[in-house]
């Protein structure tokens, strides 16, 4: 049991969610103790929040951004590191609970660092879940951690699934806004700009996490974590088009009672939820009023138009490392898009292109996990070459 205030690190704090986590901190802090901040290159949001938040370590996994960081911090008696291991060395610091909110796959040894000391895991890190799979929650049960999910499907799974009763469950029913472009037709999308997908109508999130909402990837990313969150099998898990964003998602019982979890659109309550686990935090997100809302609509996914949904059931299905090129394939992909050097439809050809190429195989170590990572990106960027000598 935890005594005092509660020793927080917070992996990736300079992104959206590490803002909106240390947003709720500071309304109590006196409540916590900030141990650990990282971020990725950002060092001088990161000397901010390491003056304002005074933790004993900061990471910046850019090492061209140390003396920097170490410049802005000096006299302040916090300890700069840089680097991959840097960021590993913030993640091994003695707390109770960890916000693995890093981007990407970037983000799965720094968790599975924290992990190892079996202390408690927010995880907004979806790729811990899809590139590592069954070797990251073989990790979480070795090392007795406590794994809460924070993506707000997850998380509002995980507030009306009855752990109890497991067998009683018949599915999940993820639910998604259906990102920016959910009317466009395929050729609308074709000349999409990367500013018109990052473009979100319900959520403030980051340009990657946005244009996977865009391709609908991360719906698909979002099945494959549910699959090893609740142990659920692909065809246990379902996907409704929810443009209001009121519903997060949905738990269908074998009686045919369906629980729903509610609330406006603000990661600061999944946050919230899992800040103050197993009680709960008041939080600023503003109430639900569904007689202002008036209605709520839904649909199905289409799956022709975004066939990202396709390809991550292919690969959930296939499973081994197939989800792990599929992560991969997809992150190259969306920076190439980012940057302008290849379409929007390419992303869900170049992930499509890497699944064929790439021979799905057994994972058993983050070694394993990581070598296929390296080899999906190098396909990846092959193709992604070849999409932009088309354009």
């Amino acid at each position: 049991m935890v005594t005092g205030p509660r020793r927080i690190t917070i992996l990736g704090s300079t992104g959206s969610i590490g803002d909106s986590t240390i947003d709720l901190i500071e309304r109590d802090a006196a409540a916590y103790d900030v141990v650990a901040l990282t971020a990725n290159s950002n060092w001088a949001k990161l000397a901010e929040q390491a003056r304002r938040l005074k933790p004993a370590i900061v990471a910046v996994a850019d090492p061209g951004a140390y003396a920097d960081l170490k410049a802005a911090l000096a006299g302040t008696g916090v300890k700069v590191v840089a680097g991959a291991e840097g960021v590993c060395e913030a993640a091994d610091a003695a707390s109770d609970w960890v916000m693995a909110a890093i981007v990407g796959a970037a983000g799965l040894k720094p968790t599975l660092t924290a992990v190892a000391r079996g202390t408690v895991i927010a995880l907004a890190n979806k790729e811990c879940l899809v590139s590592a799979g069954s070797v990251f929650t073989d990790a979480v049960t070795r090392h007795k951690a406590t794994l809460l999910p924070v993506d707000s499907e997850h998380n509002a799974i995980f507030q009306v699934f009855d752990f109890d009763q497991k067998e009683k469950v018949r599915k999940v029913i993820l639910t998604a806004s259906g990102g920016p472009f959910r009317t466009w037709s395929t050729a609308e999308m074709r000349e999409a700009t990367p500013k018109q997908a990052v473009a979100h109508p319900k959520w403030s999130m980051g340009a990657k996490i946005s244009v996977d909402s865009a391709t609908m990837m991360n719906k698909g990313l979002e099945v494959i974590e549910a699959h090893h969150l609740f142990g659920l099998p692909s065809e246990g898990i379902d996907i409704v088009v929810h443009p209001q964003s009121v519903i997060h998602s949905m738990v269908e019982y074998c009686d045919g009672s369906v629980l729903a979890q509610l609330g406006t659109p603000d990661m600061r309550t999944p946050i919230a939820f899992a800040l103050g686990w197993p009680k709960r935090l008041n939080a600023p997100a503003t109430r639900l009023n569904l007689a202002d809302i008036a209605s709520l609509t839904f649909e199905q996914p289409d799956d022709v138009r975004f066939p990202a949904l396709r390809l991550a059931r292919r690969a959930l299905q296939a499973g081994g490392s197939a989800p792990t090129i599929l992560n991969a394939a997809n992150e190259v992909a969306v920076a190439r898009f980012l940057a302008g050097e290849v379409g929007f439809l390419d992303i869900a050809a170049i992930v499509e292109h890497t699944l064929d190429r790439v021979a799905a195989q057994s994972l058993n170590s983050l070694d394993d996990v990581m070598a296929i990572d390296g080899e999906a990106r190098r396909v990846a960027k092959a193709a992604s070459k070849l999409s932009a000598a088309a354009e």
